[in-house]
């Protein structure tokens, strides 16, 4: 086991970084949340992303800082203005957050990115090597990481998540009603590929790369992805219930708009960086991990 470390970690109160903080605390490790209101207990940190503010003060010392702040690309429709939110929640957050870490001067900085990196992928698998996409999460991404890198003389990860799936939330949390229904089917051709990956592993993949060497974008996506209709098919065998309710991909564009592209859109990511680096899979395989995840 590593040894015990200071820690600090933005977006903690989201579905992957709730998870973290409790098991980086079960290791051992102490974390600091850093909040945007005024600090009440001792394990806070105030910060102010669009101030450009955080209190250097209680940063000094820590460990490692662990980035995943930032508003979420399927909480409501994309609008001019909230396409503008996604993007300057990152930029804002991730600059601040850098500056503070090129500061203080952590072992390691790692800052969320998504496999929205790599845009539409159709059959082709990609690693973290290949180029960029060039529609609008491929572009947020791109500028994402770009901020990331301002943490000048500190090893950065830049953790290109996949579609990570819990009960609780996520993707999987959204559809899972329907499918315990029998209401559930592919969503649009069925044949877009979608990189996923359990909450069980996204966790443990972000405390691996805070022991690792590993630097650089790295793809935390599981190394078995699936199309849609395979997903959705597994899904409905370990419910033990049918997919016959197919969505067309024009319903799912006028339900939800633009964050449509992301469940019409084919992303077929690998994670070689994490594997080359050591890195093993407790669900590798969909099968497995939907047969633990909804037990």
């Amino acid at each position: 086991m590593a040894a015990a470390m200071r820690v600090a970690v933005t977006g903690s109160s989201g579905l992957i970084g709730t998870a973290l903080v409790g098991q980086l605390k079960d290791q051992g490790h102490t974390v600091l949340r850093l909040v945007r209101r005024k600090a009440i207990t001792s394990d806070e940190i105030q910060w102010d992303p669009s101030a450009g503010t955080v209190d250097l003060e209680a940063l000094t010392g820590v460990d490692a800082i662990i980035h995943l702040a930032g508003a979420g690309v399927g909480d409501k429709r994309w609008t001019k203005k909230y396409k503008a939110t996604i993007l300057n929640s990152r930029l804002l957050g991730t600059t601040t957050i850098a500056n503070a870490a090129a500061a203080v001067k952590p072992k390691v900085f790692i800052s969320a990115s998504a496999m929205g990196f790599y845009g539409e992928t159709g059959n082709r698998a990609v690693v973290e090597t290949d180029r960029g996409g060039d529609d609008f999460l491929a572009i947020v991404c791109r500028e994402w990481e770009a901020a990331a890198d301002l943490a000048v003389g500190v090893r950065t990860v830049k953790v290109r998540t996949g579609l990570v799936l819990d009960p609780t939330g996520g993707a999987l949390g959204r559809i899972l009603p329907l499918f315990r229904l029998g209401l559930g089917g592919k969503l649009g051709s069925g044949k877009q590929w979608w990189s996923w990956i359990t909450l069980h592993d996204e966790v443990k993949a972000i405390i691996h790369c805070l022991t690792s060497d590993i630097s650089g974008p790295v793809n935390l996506t599981a190394p078995n992805p699936v199309t849609n209709q395979e997903f959705t098919g597994t899904l409905a065998r370990a419910l033990h219930r049918p997919a016959l309710f197919p969505v067309p991909g024009f319903v799912l564009k006028i339900v939800i708009g633009g964050f449509s592209s992301g469940i019409l859109g084919s992303a077929k990511v690998l994670p070689k960086a994490l594997q080359d680096s050591g890195f093993v899979f407790d669900y590798p395989h969909l099968t497995d991990a939907l047969a633990a995840l909804i037990e």
